[in-house]
Protein backbone atom coordinates (compact mmCIF):
# COMPACT_ATOMS: atom_id res chain seq x y z
CA UNK A 1 0.00 0.00 0.00
CA UNK A 2 1.15 3.35 -0.96
CA UNK A 3 1.52 6.49 1.87
CA UNK A 4 0.13 8.99 1.70
CA UNK A 5 -0.04 12.26 3.28
CA UNK A 6 -3.04 14.38 3.40
CA UNK A 7 -1.76 18.35 2.86
CA UNK A 8 -3.42 21.75 2.46
CA UNK A 9 -1.07 25.10 1.68
CA UNK A 10 0.44 27.58 3.74
CA UNK A 11 -2.48 30.45 4.31
CA UNK A 12 -2.14 32.62 1.08
CA UNK A 13 0.34 30.46 -1.18
CA UNK A 14 0.22 27.48 -3.33
CA UNK A 15 1.99 24.72 -4.13
CA UNK A 16 2.43 22.83 -7.95
CA UNK A 17 1.49 19.31 -7.40
CA UNK A 18 5.16 17.21 -8.60
CA UNK A 19 5.08 16.71 -12.18
CA UNK A 20 2.16 18.79 -13.25
CA UNK A 21 3.52 22.26 -12.81
CA UNK A 22 -0.05 23.79 -13.93
CA UNK A 23 -1.81 22.70 -11.25
CA UNK A 24 -1.56 23.69 -7.68
CA UNK A 25 -2.18 22.48 -4.21
CA UNK A 26 -4.11 25.60 -2.90
CA UNK A 27 -5.22 26.92 0.92
CA UNK A 28 -8.81 26.22 0.36
CA UNK A 29 -9.23 22.42 0.83
CA UNK A 30 -6.91 19.59 1.88
CA UNK A 31 -5.78 16.95 -0.84
CA UNK A 32 -4.30 13.88 -0.35
CA UNK A 33 -0.51 13.51 -2.38
CA UNK A 34 1.82 10.25 -2.31
CA UNK A 35 4.53 10.59 0.48
CA UNK A 36 6.89 11.10 -1.77
CA UNK A 37 10.53 13.21 -1.51
CA UNK A 38 9.18 16.08 -2.71
CA UNK A 39 5.97 16.76 -0.73
CA UNK A 40 7.94 15.91 2.17
CA UNK A 41 10.76 18.74 1.30
CA UNK A 42 7.65 21.29 0.91
CA UNK A 43 6.02 20.28 4.12
CA UNK A 44 9.82 20.69 5.70
CA UNK A 45 9.53 23.83 4.68
CA UNK A 46 6.67 24.91 5.41
CA UNK A 47 5.00 25.49 1.53
CA UNK A 48 2.82 23.14 2.63
CA UNK A 49 0.77 21.75 6.24
CA UNK A 50 -0.40 18.71 6.89
CA UNK A 51 -4.13 18.34 7.35
CA UNK A 52 -5.03 18.14 11.46
CA UNK A 53 -8.27 18.49 12.94
CA UNK A 54 -7.18 21.75 13.72
CA UNK A 55 -6.58 23.22 10.49
CA UNK A 56 -9.72 21.51 8.90
CA UNK A 57 -11.85 23.81 11.77
CA UNK A 58 -9.86 26.53 11.11
CA UNK A 59 -11.33 26.16 7.24
CA UNK A 60 -14.61 25.45 8.52
CA UNK A 61 -15.11 28.87 10.57
CA UNK A 62 -13.74 30.98 7.72
CA UNK A 63 -16.07 29.31 5.58
CA UNK A 64 -19.11 30.01 7.65
CA UNK A 65 -17.89 33.49 8.17
CA UNK A 66 -17.62 33.59 11.76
Amino acid sequence: MEQTLRVIAAPGTQCPREGKPREYITDAEAVTVPATTYYKRLVDDGSLLLETETTTKKKEVKADGK
